[in-house]
């Protein structure tokens, strides 16, 4: 599965494997993909050769000297209150020390009274319609993370309201045609993943992702892939 993944050998490091950590810990509404996102993450890690994987909810592992073994911390379908102030001082300091952040989809739902959590995600998760289908488009098609998409994709999934749009502050990598479903409340400009370099290290956040079926679906994964490459570099 993924063989047709195209790694950037530039965007890899030094050829070696890097190490990532899945953190998938619910204080909130509890997504029953995180099962199938953490298999998703660790096929991509073995097919493509770029990295190793390591998962827990065990929040105390969220602190400096243990998240200094990761290239990239992956905040998978987290949500609610779901790290203590220690925690999240640790989180800071491994993102200020370089390390790179990856959210998916309901990270955006976390720590949400937080004001550097939420700047780290770059927006807040508000309401969503049904699911439904809808129709993205790339923006800044040469960004690495978008390299592998087309121009226009047709996806289904939740589509994830914000309290912000964070177009001024982030490279915007994807964005929803609101006129494509129903539900949307930001307009005409409607960013549903992106990523920034922020306080010394790397932060990409797609709000795609909700059901199983993504963590098997070759665009999606390419997505996921070439945002965590992106991640892995220092700034």
């Amino acid at each position: 599965m993924f063989s047709n993944v195209q790694v950037n050998s530039s965007l890899t490091m030094e050829s070696s494997r890097f190490a990532v950590f899945i953190f998938s810990k619910t204080a909130g509404y509890r997504h029953e993909s995180i099962p199938a996102g953490i298999e998703g993450i660790q096929r991509l890690g073995d097919s493509s050769g770029a990295f190793t994987v390591d998962s827990s909810e065990d929040a105390s592992l969220i602190n400096a000297k243990n998240l200094s073994r990761y290239a990239v911390v992956i905040f998978l379908q987290t949500s609610g209150d779901f790290l203590t102030r220690d925690q999240l001082v640790g989180l800071q300091s491994y993102v200020r020390s370089g390390g790179g952040f990856v959210g998916i989809h309901c990270a955006a739902c976390g720590m949400t009274r937080e004001p550097w959590y939420n700047e780290l995600i770059g927006a807040v998760f508000t309401d969503h319609p049904e699911p439904q289908r809808g129709v993205l488009a790339a923006e800044n098609e040469d960004h690495f993370i978008t390299s592998s998409l087309p121009a226009k994709w047709e996806w289904f999934d939740e589509w994830y309201n914000f309290d912000r749009n964070p177009r001024a502050v982030v490279t915007v990598l994807l964005s929803i045609d609101e006129k494509t479903y129903t539900g949307g409340k930001h307009s005409e400009d409607h960013p549903i993943a992106w990523c920034r370099e922020f306080d010394g290290g790397r932060s990409f956040y797609t709000s795609l992702g909700h059901f199983d079926g993504a963590y098997s679906d070759q665009k999606f994964m390419s997505h996921i892939l070439n945002g965590i490459l992106w991640a892995a570099q220092k700034t």
